[in-house]
């Protein structure tokens, strides 16, 4: 079996194409800019270090920086 899934993307993203794509893959999770249609950087964060991300973002951490 693939430790690898397709891209996703929020399905609140809007019609620009602002918004970012994850998946997994090697075991890490993966993330990009849906604007750089695949040909721009990824990020890769290990599994734990993207769910604090995510705790992070869900509790307001980063709010200050919009």
């Amino acid at each position: 079996m693939s430790d690898t899934t397709p891209w996703i993307k929020a399905s609140a993203s809007d019609s620009s194409g602002s918004c970012v794509e994850q998946r997994r893959h090697a075991g890490h999770v993966e993330v990009r800019d849906t604007k750089a249609h695949g040909k721009g950087p990824v990020l890769q964060l290990s599994a734990s270090g993207y769910a604090a991300w995510v705790r992070g973002a869900q509790s307001g951490e980063f709010d200050r920086l919009s």
